[in-house]
C-alpha cells in the first residue's frame, strides 16, 4: 500500500513545501504504482449502512446545489421519537443515475485507514486535516465551478474524474472576507483526467470544475487543508498580548483626546514589540502544532493507567507532536500538554512520533527501556490525551 508518508513524498517533500505550496497547482501520476486504496466501494456500502449519515454530514449534490433528502431518504421515528432520514437504496440510486454526487463529510472521523492517511498529510502540512469523500456516476458537476477557501490534496481511488481548473479570481481569498471573488471567465488553465492513484495539490480560491464524463463510476478523497493565514496570526497574537497590562485595560472610549492618544501609542508599541521578536511566527508556528489535540480517542478499559503489558498497542493520536531535548532532558510536547522526562526517554518519544502503532514490548526494546518503564511513559501520556491504547486491551 502507498503509505500516506509516501504520498507526501509523491508531492515532493520539502521541495514541494518551499516551492509549490500555496503558489500552483500540481498533478501527480500513478505511473503504475499498486496501492491498497484507504477506501473502496464496499468500504462506502458499508458505511452508509452502518452509521446513522444525514445532511450536510451525507448528502446528494447536484447543478451546485443540495437534494433534498426526502428525494432518496425516509423519516424515520423510533418509539421514543428520535427521528432520522434513512436512505432508500431504490431512491438513493435513482438520484445518483440522474447526476447527483455523494459526499460524506469528514470520512476520516469513521473509517480507519482514511484516519491513517489524515494523520500522515496533517504531519507533512502541519495544519489539520479534514478528509471528504466524493463519489460521481455522470458527467454532470455536482458542485459548478466553485473555489473552497482551503488547500486540497485529492485522491483518486476509482474510476476517472475530470478536473477543469481555472486559477484564482482574487490573491487568497478566504472564508471570512471583505469580497467575494469573481466568476472566472474563458477556458480552464488546464483540462485533466485523474485515474486511480493519482493526485492533485490545489491551492485555495482555485476555480474548478469536476464531472465524471469518461463513462465510470468515480471515487475520490478530497484532504482539506485548514489554512493558517495572516488573520489566524494576529488572533494568536492578541491573544499572546494578554500578559500585557496595556493590552488587558479597558479601552478609553469616554477619555479625553490626550488620553485616548496615548493609549493608542501605548497599545502600538506593545504590538509593534512583538513583531520585532525574530521567533514570534516561531513560536506561532509552536502553539499551532502543541496546542490543537488532534484526534482524541478513548483508551477503554484504562481508565487511570496503562498496564505493562507487552501486547498492548499504542499510537500517536496528536500527528503534530514536538520533541525537544537539550544535555539534561527531553521534552514532549501536543495536545495542549507538555511532558518532560529523563533523556533515556527520548528513543521511546521518536518512536512514537512516527504515528504508528506499536506495542509496547517493540517500543521498550527498541528504545532499550523496559516494559514497565515503556508503560509509566505512555501512561503520562494517555492520560494527557497525545497518545491513545489501539490494541491488544484485555
Amino acid at each position: 500500500m502507498i503509505e500516506s508518508a509516501s504520498w507526501a513524498e509523491r508531492l515532493g517533500g520539502d521541495t514541494f513545501l518551499a516551492q509549490m505550496c500555496f503558489r500552483a497547482h500540481k498533478v501527480i501520476r500513478s505511473n503504475g504504482i499498486t496501492f491498497s486504496a484507504p477506501l473502496t466501494w464496499d468500504d462506502l456500502n458499508e458505511i452508509v449502512a452502518a452509521h446513522r449519515l444525514e445532511p450536510p454530514r451525507m448528502r446528494l449534490s447536484r447543478d451546485g446545489g443540495a437534494v433534498p433528502a426526502a428525494a432518496y431518504s425516509i423519516l424515520r421515528t423510533n418509539r421514543r421519537g428520535v427521528s432520522w432520514y434513512q436512505p432508500q437504496p431504490a431512491e438513493f440510486h435513482a438520484r445518483l443515475a440522474e447526476g447527483a454526487s455523494l459526499v460524506i463529510d469528514a470520512i476520516d472521523q469513521i473509517h480507519p485507514p482514511v484516519r491513517e492517511a489524515a494523520a500522515g498529510l496533517e504531519r507533512f502540512f502541519r495544519t489539520p486535516v479534514q478528509v471528504n469523500a466524493y463519489a460521481s456516476w455522470t458527467a454532470e458537476e455536482g458542485f459548478g465551478t466553485h473555489w473552497d477557501d482551503h488547500d486540497v490534496v485529492v485522491l483518486q481511488l476509482e474510476g476517472s474524474k475530470r478536473w477543469k481548473i481555472y486559477g484564482p479570481t482574487r490573491q487568497a481569498p478566504a472564508w471570512r472576507d471583505v469580497e467575494v471573488p469573481e466568476a472566472p471567465t474563458g477556458e480552464p488553465i488546464t483540462d485533466i483526467v485523474l485515474t486511480p492513484g493519482d493526485m492533485l495539490y490545489l491551492p485555495r480560491g482555485w476555480w474548478h470544475a469536476v464531472s465524471a464524463d469518461q463513462g465510470t463510476a468515480s471515487l475520490h478523497l478530497t484532504f482539506g487543508l485548514a489554512a493558517q493565514t495572516g488573520a489566524e496570526f494576529l488572533g494568536w497574537l492578541c491573544d499572546d498580548l494578554r500578559a500585557s497590562t496595556t493590552v488587558r485595560a479597558d479601552v478609553p472610549r469616554f477619555g479625553t483626546p490626550e488620553e485616548r492618544r496615548d493609549y493608542l501609542a501605548a497599545v502600538r508599541k506593545e504590538v509593534l514589540a512583538a513583531l520585532e521578536d525574530p521567533r514570534v511566527l516561531e513560536r506561532w508556528d509552536r502553539s499551532l502544532d502543541t496546542t490543537h489535540p488532534g484526534l482524541p480517542r478513548l483508551s477503554l478499559p484504562y481508565l487511570t493507567a496503562v498496564p505493562p503489558q507487552p501486547g498492548i498497542t499504542v499510537q500517536l493520536t496528536a500527528p503534530r507532536a514536538r520533541i525537544d531535548q537539550d544535555d539534561d532532558a527531553v521534552t514532549f510536547s501536543g495536545a495542549g500538554n507538555e511532558w518532560t522526562f529523563a533523556l533515556p526517554v527520548a528513543p521511546a518519544l521518536r518512536l512514537l512520533a512516527d504515528g504508528k502503532p506499536i506495542t509496547l514490548e517493540v517500543l521498550a526494546v527498541e528504545s532499550g527501556l523496559s516494559v514497565g518503564q515503556t508503560a509509566e511513559v505512555v501512561t503520562a501520556l494517555v492520560m494527557g490525551q497525545a497518545v491513545a491504547v489501539v490494541g491488544g486491551s484485555r
